[in-house]
């Protein structure tokens, strides 16, 4: 095993020099024996594990569905422990994330905010975090500070107990387990018509400051003859970090206003709320935006395929009247969230071939 306190000593000064350089240059320091051990940046995802991790899920959610296959599945990890350290809002990132080591038969803790830790004393983040891993053998983190996921994992790898780390959503940087559930609900969704290969995806709503989206949009260069469309106010347009990535990989995209001119063309639309919680000016929250609502009117513009997504909450976005619509996927796309976090879970803690035995 790599001794990753001493690689970080040696190649790296310090936090800031760390945290400044490439996301391509770091992604190896989140590894352990060339397996994923943090979880930071969906950049961190090629092809083939995806694939594996997708069929991974398959098999835990076809195992839970008997009483024997829960046991089973409860019994892999009974001897870990996790904690949930959740300090910005959150609901679904939370129970999915909570339910996924239930199911594994991990026991999770679990602090909601910062007022109920000894951060009021004064104690340091780096400080909270040290002692959280003296306790348990996982942490996953969500936080409204950009990179607090990254500099946990930094932080835990240069002490004696480093223990793996899961970005749960990061402040408005990236959300890479929902990037995961998105491409699982995707590929399920796809699954008799040739999987996410090839499809057009529409992206609606917030995509300057949604995590959700920018996290979804890295994932792309791992599929063949994917386009995107961004679909947003101007205010709000995808930035320029993203679209320069998407570039590089020669992945072909393009931006517009007119939501309901390229409903007929795309496969996929995924809606998002308009991310008012980062926004300085209290009046911006008066604005809906209503030309980039998907309205129950608008169903018979989309293809009979087409998977309405959204990472929820969603407030106006989404008419509640589309929900029975067997094209609207978000609900069955929440659920994919447990399944395909159960999955890194496993994989993560290496019981996933004890898992893949069980279909053999």
């Amino acid at each position: 095993m790599v001794k990753y306190a001493e690689q970080t000593q040696q190649e790296f000064e310090g936090w800031d020099e760390f945290y400044a350089r490439a996301v391509d240059e770091k992604l190896d320091f989140f590894k352990r024996n060339d397996r994923v051990f943090d979880v930071i940046y969906a950049q961190q995802f090629a092809r083939p594990f995806l694939d594996y991790l997708c069929k991974l899920a398959d098999m835990i959610r076809l195992l839970a569905k008997t009483r024997v296959g829960q046991s089973k599945l409860r019994h892999l990890l009974p001897h870990k422990r996790a904690m949930l350290y959740f300090v910005q809002p959150s609901t679904r990132t939370f129970l999915s994330f909570q339910n996924a080591c239930h199911i594994l038969g991990l026991t999770v803790s679990e602090i909601r905010g910062t007022s109920t830790s000894s951060e009021v004393k004064g104690e340091s983040p780096e400080d909270t975090i040290r002692t959280f891993a003296s306790y348990v053998n996982l942490i996953i983190s969500r936080h409204p500070e950009a990179g607090f996921a990254e500099k946990t994992a930094w932080v835990l790898n240069q002490t004696s107990r480093p223990v793996p780390v899961l970005n749960g959503g990061s402040g408005p940087d990236q959300h890479p387990t929902q990037a995961l559930l998105d491409i699982y609900s995707l590929e399920r969704e796809f699954r008799t018509i040739g999987g996410l290969d090839g499809k057009k995806i529409a992206m609606v709503g917030d995509l300057k400051r949604g995590r959700t989206v920018r996290s979804l949009s890295y994932l792309m260069k791992n599929y063949r003859d994917v386009e995107l469309v961004f679909v947003s106010p101007e205010i709000f347009r995808m930035k320029d970090d993203i679209k320069e990535f998407l570039k590089k990989h020669n992945i072909p995209f393009y931006e517009t206003e007119d939501f309901e001119s390229i409903m007929p063309e795309v496969d996929a639309i995924y809606m998002t709320r308009i991310q008012n919680e980062y926004s300085s000016d209290p009046t911006s929250k008066d604005e809906t935006y209503p030309q980039f609502h998907m309205k129950k009117k608008h169903l018979s513009m989309i293809q009979t395929h087409c998977a309405i997504l959204h990472p929820l909450p969603r407030r106006y976005e989404i008419e509640i009247g589309i929900d029975k619509d067997p094209r609207a996927a978000y609900w069955r796309q929440e659920r994919c969230g447990m399944w395909i976090r159960a999955a890194l879970i496993a994989h993560i803690f290496r019981v996933d071939q004890e898992i893949i035995d069980e279909f053999s």
